[in-house]
């Protein structure tokens, strides 16, 4: 179904206010065809009825439904291995020795945009390595967050196809994942310390309460953003690291002209950010 420019407009701008992602008109074809899939499924004739239907007070199950299909979810486990390989060996020993000095005992990380939770259990499973030495006695907590409600509730149950975990090392493979039918179930010894919500970026009253990370990741999300909802959410993740903390995002990425605080920081393979 055709959706004419103006109306193409309309819903892009109505999608950017409430998240922050924007579709340039480049994007039509992408955006043109969600839509037209939910306005099928809802039965709605054109792009104005189904405009009136997110602006109804039944709007917000739909929106639910336009989110998860225009938002994409590509992910799998140990996938950016220079940056994990930088976080075992250098910014993990690194923090834990800044805190040990001051008495805290406590790592905290978020996975924003953290999809189907691969990242986030990832780090738990590197982690969970370091608990007979650096981490001994030490307190994990991990948040990963989403717009996309169905992906929540995938990372939350916690069961990944071999396409998900086909870069798993071995031994991590065999510790913390049992195969059952060609899926691959995770060990609720990963899963304990991993919490997972949906929540938007572009929420300003939900971000401000996201504090005090050691490690905060948001990987392939900016690029949805226009500068301006990019350097609204960064500056968010900046004010909600910690003074020695690390913030990482896609490698294809950069803060470049988005935010001026961060320094940039290079590793064999890739590069992250820190205060």
């Amino acid at each position: 179904m055709a959706i004419s420019d103006k109306d193409f407009e309309l819903l892009r701008d109505f999608i950017y206010n409430l998240c922050g992602m924007y579709f340039h008109t480049t994007k039509k074809y992408f955006l043109e065809s969600r839509l037209t899939k939910r306005m099928e499924a809802t039965g709605t004739k054109s792009a104005m009825d189904y405009y009136g239907l997110l602006k109804s007070p039944r709007g917000g199950e739909e929106l639910r439904f336009l989110l998860d299909e225009v938002t994409t979810n590509e992910t799998y486990f140990f996938r950016c291995v220079p940056q994990l390989n930088a976080i075992e060996t250098k910014f993990l020993p690194e923090i834990v020795e800044a805190k040990g000095k001051m008495g805290f005992r406590k790592l905290r990380i978020w996975s924003a945009a953290s999809s189907s939770g691969e990242e986030a259990y990832t780090l738990a499973m590197i982690l969970l390595e370091k608990r007979a030495t650096i981490l001994k006695d030490w307190i994990i907590e991990i948040i990963g967050t989403d717009i996309n409600e169905t992906v929540v509730a995938q990372a939350k149950e916690g069961i990944y196809n071999a396409y998900s975990v086909r870069n798993v090392p071995d031994l991590y493979k065999k510790k913390y994942f049992k195969e059952d039918a060609g899926k691959f179930i995770l060990s609720p010894d990963v899963k304990k310390f991993v919490t997972f919500n949906k929540m938007n970026l572009y929420d300003d009253t939900k971000m401000v309460f996201m504090k005090s990370f050691d490690f905060i990741f948001c990987a392939n999300v900016l690029i949805y953003f226009d500068l301006a909802s990019k350097s609204k959410v960064v500056q968010h993740f900046y004010n909600n690291l910690q003074p020695y903390g690390y913030f990482f995002v896609g490698q294809s990425e950069s803060l470049h002209g988005v935010n001026d605080k961060f320094k940039t920081v290079h590793f064999p393979g890739g590069f992250g950010y820190k205060k």
